[in-house]
């Protein structure tokens, strides 16, 4: 009986470390969602509030810092967005990182940039809160027959 309740204060504090160590779902998916929200709006302050300030973006175009994003920022016309499929992996206490499908309708440059798009990001917690560290995307292509 005694190894029975040794094993269940394990299991209770081996929880209880998981749960305060690594966020759920729900709340990396809301920061991805005000990130995206933010850059949609044109907020370049909200986008920062969720962005870290060294991060790093890889993608069709090329490799893009805070500074890219924020230019980059000004030459999109956003309709909407959708965010789908989305899940998060642990990579230790402080990291995380998140895949997901993301429906664009907009331009970019006067010029069609709509369509499905492959994502993922990495979160970092810093000072309290998760901030983006890195992203990418591309845009799913139909294979080729």
């Amino acid at each position: 009986m005694k190894k029975y309740m040794t094993y269940a204060v394990i299991a209770f504090f081996a929880t209880v470390t998981i749960s305060l160590a690594a966020p759920d779902k729900n709340t990396l998916m809301a920061k991805e969602q005000a990130a995206w929200q933010a850059f949609k709006d044109k907020n370049a302050d909200g986008f920062k509030k969720v962005v870290h300030a060294d991060f790093r973006g890889v993608y069709v175009e090329g490799i893009s810092d805070m500074q890219k994003e924020l230019d980059d920022m000004k030459k999109w016309d956003m309709k909407s967005f959708t965010i789908s499929d989305y899940n998060i992996v642990s990579v230790g206490a402080d990291t995380i990182m998140s895949t997901y499908k993301v429906v664009v309708e907009g331009t970019y440059d006067g010029k069609d940039a709509s369509g499905t798009f492959n994502a993922g990001s990495v979160w970092k917690k810093e000072k309290g809160g998760w901030q983006a560290i890195f992203h990418t995307n591309a845009k799913e292509e139909k294979a080729a027959q």
